[in-house]
């Protein structure tokens, strides 16, 4: 199988990353933090020792402020419900994935805050000006994805950083197509949402959110944290104020194995690759007749298409049973984006490359289009 669904997750990783897991499970599958014992003890130095990678990752210096959860969507729910009290209004961007739009909307229908969505133009651009043209007296939140997971297009969040933080505005991103490809400095925002098992290369059901020191989080989980089990109210000091429950901590200590591997290769380099990729498959699909492209640079590595006379799921299957490529068509849990790009009635096609796509595969994929083009 040629797997271009990396915007999904990332089916091949470092061999590091599947090592890890199976030796932390092998020699110290205990709990972190629940007792003095020498397992116990080791598991949470794997913990901790993969907020240090985080931190030096995102240019952060406080490994506790990174809370770790089982994706970036349960992540972005503690981030957004934390914050948000009744009359809050928040500005959020018409790109968004269902993981920032779902939250906002339920907290809406039961009447606790208010959101406006700021309109990206028809390529999926986003105006920084625009969050602060959007911001109201009582805005409490800027939530903003750093990249589309439909079209790859990317966003200056340090720029949408200056123009709507404030000391009582927050500014959160959602990192789940950007994490361990570009830059991100935690140190412009207040909230940073990741997933472990896409660019950083971590196993599925990682991921994590970095709060700023001195924001308020009401908690979306309480529990045993083994810390202060004398309260009967979870902790105020992070991060076992968002953590509850048996950490994963093969899991954890894999997804460190990830970022070693990010910070080891560089930003730069695996950026740099999956934009040849992506400029690469963009450039040779255009001649293909009946192809239509969304979105616009910069991006990362994701392409959006659809071909005239084809249905999206149609091509998808196609493309897996009869030529072993794997890639993602429909709405992408984000009919919000589609309906900003003018699919959300057809849907469409993504391509997404990773640091370890072949050129040949891309190659492959081009053929395979031009295939059932003529079909």
């Amino acid at each position: 199988m040629i797997y271009l669904d990396y915007a999904a997750t990332s089916f091949v990783k470092p061999p590091s990353v599947y090592k890890t897991a199976a030796q932390v499970m092998l020699k110290y599958g205990a709990n972190a933090g629940r007792g003095g014992h020498t397992l116990s003890v080791k598991a949470g130095e794997l913990i901790y020792e993969t907020r240090e990678k985080l931190c030096r990752l995102f240019h952060l210096d406080m490994p506790e402020q990174i809370a770790f959860f089982s994706n970036a969507t349960t992540a972005l729910n503690a981030g957004i419900k934390g914050v948000l009290r009744p009359g809050d209004h928040v500005v959020t961007s018409s790109m968004e994935h269902n993981s920032v739009i779902r939250p906002l909307a339920e907290l809406k229908r039961r009447g606790i805050i208010d959101y406006t969505v700021v309109r990206a133009d028809r390529n999926g651009r986003l105006q920084p000006a625009d969050f602060a043209r959007a911001c109201r007296p009582n805005t409490r939140l800027v939530v903003c994805l750093h990249a589309s997971n439909v079209c790859g297009t990317s966003y200056n969040i340090a720029a949408i950083s200056r123009a709507v933080r404030t000391p009582k505005r927050l500014f959160m991103v959602d990192a789940a197509q950007s994490a361990g490809i570009l830059d991100i400095d935690g140190r412009e925002l207040d909230l940073l949402a990741f997933p472990g098992h896409k660019g950083l290369y971590g196993p599925q059901g990682t991921g994590g959110l970095y709060v700023r020191e001195g924001v308020p989080l009401i908690t979306l989980i309480e529990g045993g944290t083994g810390s202060q089990s004398e309260l009967f109210y979870q902790p105020a000091e992070m991060p076992d104020r968002l953590e509850s429950g048996t950490q994963n901590v093969a899991g954890i200590a894999a997804l460190g194995a990830g970022v070693d591997f990010v910070l080891q290769e560089g930003l730069e380099t695996i950026r740099s690759y999956e934009a040849m990729l992506t400029e690469y498959f963009e450039n040779n699909v255009k001649n293909i007749k009946g192809i239509s492209c969304y979105g616009a640079a910069p991006r990362v590595g994701v392409s959006a298409l659809n071909l005239s006379g084809h249905d999206c799921i149609e091509v998808a299957d196609r493309l897996s049973t009869e030529y072993g490529i794997a890639v993602r068509s429909g709405l992408h849990c984000a009919a919000l984006a589609h309906e900003t790009l003018g699919t959300k009635e057809s849907g469409c096609i993504r391509f997404s490359f990773g640091y370890f796509t072949k050129k040949q595969e891309v190659d492959k994929a081009l053929y395979a289009l031009y295939k059932i083009s003529k079909s």
